[in-house]
């Protein structure tokens, strides 16, 4: 007996590092490089620096643009902070890049106590957050936002896609103040534009509203919320996507105005662990308001994730798209 099944294009050793994009989908090359050389033309005082990874933050952008205002500092991503804050305090605005996982992990004292408790004018941009490598914990930043919550004053972005991310570029810059971004690199996917967006400091959007479900999210959770509801748009259910991109300080009126309307599910969706990051508080901010939806979280599990090509490990974990759309249908029920 035989049996004929679809078989899935197989996946090459770069489908670790590079598949936030779906197939065909619209992406821009190097938007925070880019972004960051047009906000230095208007700003001399801006300055780049990087741990020996430039080229993968796409801050060597900037190093060409800018040889005399760019600053490698090598693999000491400690180095690299307490330099940045040295340059802070001498009046520059340094933009200090490197991987999340070394910048919160490996630097979290120097960003604690050099940075963020003098409130000097850094600006942390972090590539490769959450769960968008495949190469194991060593290098997965499932807990970056529960590190960074905990340090006072320290303003925390998570752009959706290469739009979000070229405005968050221009307002973190105005911005006085400590700032930690997660930073999405190369080929990013274009998705806000169709929904009239414009990225706003310590404000949420909505970009979409719905009926029956209501999906708080951040970061690529956004992109993935915003296609599981139009996929649902079949009559399954109606969806709306309130995006958060500033994940502290926390635009709760926003959040609670939209949670409080009475008969919708509930869920926030974060490319995060589900301890300590967006989902948790989001259940913060409606306990002390007294609001009680019901609700649900996206996130991925608390635990070490496993090695491999992204879009298995998205399935695995569930932020996948069709994840999303399953368990939405699910909690529905």
């Amino acid at each position: 007996m035989s049996a004929v099944t679809d078989k899935k294009p197989r996946l090459t050793t770069s489908a670790m590092i590079a598949s936030i994009a779906s197939e065909g989908q619209r992406t821009r090359s190097a938007p925070f490089g880019h972004a960051l050389v047009a906000e230095a033309e208007k700003r001399q005082n801006i300055v780049g620096m990087s741990a020996d990874l430039s080229k993968y933050t796409d801050l060597h952008i900037f190093g060409n643009a800018f040889p005399k205002r760019f600053f490698q500092m090598g693999m000491a991503e400690q180095l690299l902070m307490g330099a940045a804050g040295g340059m802070a305090k001498e009046g520059f605005i340094p933009f200090a890049t490197t991987y999340a996982v070394f910048a919160t992990r490996r630097a979290y004292d120097f960003i604690h106590q050099v940075i963020a408790e003098e409130n000097l004018n850094v600006k942390i941009c972090a590539a490769l957050p959450g769960l968008t490598t495949g190469y194991g914990p060593s290098h997965q930043a499932t807990e970056d936002i529960a590190l960074m919550r905990g340090i006072p004053g320290l303003t925390i972005v998570d752009p959706c896609d290469a739009l979000d991310t070229e405005q968050a570029v221009a307002a973190i810059a105005a911005h006085n103040g400590p700032v930690y971004m997660r930073l999405l690199r190369g080929n990013v996917p274009v998705v806000l534009d169709e929904y009239n967006y414009q990225f706003e400091l310590g404000k949420a959007k909505l970009l979409r509203d719905g009926r029956d479900v209501l999906i708080v999210s951040s970061g690529i959770m956004t992109m993935r919320a915003l296609e599981a509801a139009q996929q649902l748009d079949d009559g399954s259910a109606s969806v709306g996507v309130l995006h958060v991109p500033t994940i502290k300080p926390l635009d709760e009126a926003t959040i609670i105005e939209q949670c409080k309307r009475p008969g919708r599910l509930v869920i926030v969706a974060e490319n995060h662990s589900c301890v300590g990051g967006l989902g948790e508080a989001v259940a913060t901010a409606l306990m002390r308001a007294r609001v009680m939806p019901e609700f649900r979280q996206v996130a991925l599990p608390d635990q070490f994730l496993d090695a491999g090509a992204l879009p298995t490990l998205h399935d695995r974990y569930g932020i996948s798209t069709s994840s999303i759309v399953d368990n939405i249908k699910h909690w529905l029920k």
